[in-house]
Parts: structure tokens; C-alpha cells; sequence
């Protein structure tokens, strides 16, 4: 399952809606939460993987993720990678995890989209806002079409080009929830200055530096 990321409390309502479908969702998350006394316990206890960003353990998550998939589990991925920083909210640049899981595995990739967390708790703010009660929508789509496993598409190039036909379904998907059009160029967070994760004021590495997973 791929989805857009609004809100840091949409992995709550995303999970619901992959609850219902009567799976249990294994999401990847970044390995600070892992960290917090509380949470971290809880989400340890609940079987997700940590993603340990902008680090030589990255590949950890990605052999984490695969290892799921093949036993058959419900494996969610934020392409993005992060809470989106486009000004209107609509999904940046994704990255290109989930392509790599999809073309290591052959499971089916599919894209959903929410929209309404944010209403709850804003992009980074601290306290959510629970009154009023908030409509929360969560759609998911059909299986984007990518290549199989042996594929001559799994390279950079490959794998981008399928990273932007996922992205593409999530924002399709989105666009029908919304009634209104995203922009054609996508916020790509390694062309603009601040932190490519975390809060967006925050120093960040060169902006146009490529991502360790491009290299």
C-alpha cells in the first residue's frame, strides 16, 4: 500500500481503513518514533519497521519491507518519505522504496489517498483539534501497473520512472477527492532549501544533493 502524508495523525486513519479491508497493516516509519518511551513501545509491540533516513542503515527498512511482503503481510509505504511541504498539500516528489519493493517481490503496489487528517492535526503542530468532528476521506485505487521482478526496468532510471507512475495514481486518486486539479511539477524537496525531512525550516543537506537511494 502506497499513500500521500498530511498529517502525522493520518497513519491512524490510514490504518483503520487497511483494518476494515481486514488486513494488519506493517508500516514503515521513521526510526525516531522508535525511540519515544511510549510510542515507540507501541509500535515496536505492533510489528513496524523503522526507517532510519538519511543513513548508511537505510537498506535495513527496504530488507525489512521485502522480508514482509513475501511472507505474505501488508507491507504501508509513504512514498514521499516524509509529510508533504507543498505549500496546497499535494504530494512532492516520491521516492523510490516501494518501486524497489514491487520489482524485488511482484506484489501488487496499491495507491491510496487521504484527505482530512490535516484538519485534525496540522502539518507539524503539536495539539490536534478534535472539535469540530472532521470528515476524514480514504480511497484506494487498483494496482499500478509496473513491471515484474527480472524486469530490464529495475535501475535508476526504472525504478524513477515507476516511482512517478505511483505517484501519479495517489495524486489521481486525490485529485477526485479534492474536485480540483494538482499542479503538473511536483515539490521536489531536493531542489529547495531546509531539511529534506523533518521540519521544513530546519538546515538541511545541499539542495540538488541526490538521495542515497538514487545513487
Amino acid at each position: 500500500m502506497v499513500a500521500n502524508h498530511v498529517s502525522h495523525f493520518d497513519p491512524l486513519t490510514l490504518a483503520h481503513f487497511i483494518n476494515d479491508a481486514g488486513r494488519a497493516p506493517r508500516f514503515l516509519g521513521k526510526a525516531e518514533l522508535f525511540r519515544l518511551p511510549l510510542i515507540g513501545r507501541l509500535i515496536r509491540g505492533a510489528g513496524q519497521i523503522p526507517v532510519y533516513r538519511e543513513t548508511v542503515d537505510a537498506a535495513k527498512a527496504l530488507r525489512a519491507a521485502i522480508a514482509a511482503v513475501e511472507s505474505g503481510e501488508c507491507v504501508v509505504v509513504y512514498p514521499e518519505a516524509t509529510l508533504t511541504r507543498d505549500p496546497m498539500l499535494w504530494p512532492m516528489v516520491g521516492k523510490t522504496g516501494a518501486a524497489r519493493i514491487a520489482m524485488s517481490t511482484g506484489c501488487p503496489v496499491i495507491p491510496m489517498a487521504q484527505w482530512g487528517p490535516q484538519e485534525i492535526l496540522g502539518p507539524y503542530r503539536r495539539l490536534p483539534r478534535l472539535v469540530p468532528r472532521h470528515l476524514i476521506h480514504v480511497w484506494a485505487g487498483p494496482a499500478v501497473d509496473l513491471p515484474q521482478p527480472g524486469h530490464d526496468a529495475v535501475t535508476v532510471d526504472g525504478l524513477r520512472a515507476s516511482t512517478a507512475k505511483i505517484m501519479a495514481a495517489i495524486v489521481g486518486l486525490l485529485e477526485q477527492i479534492r474536485g480540483e486539479q494538482a499542479p503538473t511539477e511536483r515539490f521536489d524537496p531536493r531542489t529547495s532549501p531546509g531539511s529534506r525531512i523533518g521540519k521544513p525550516h530546519e538546515p538541511g543537506p545541499n539542495p540538488g544533493k541526490p538521495d542515497r537511494e538514487d545513487r
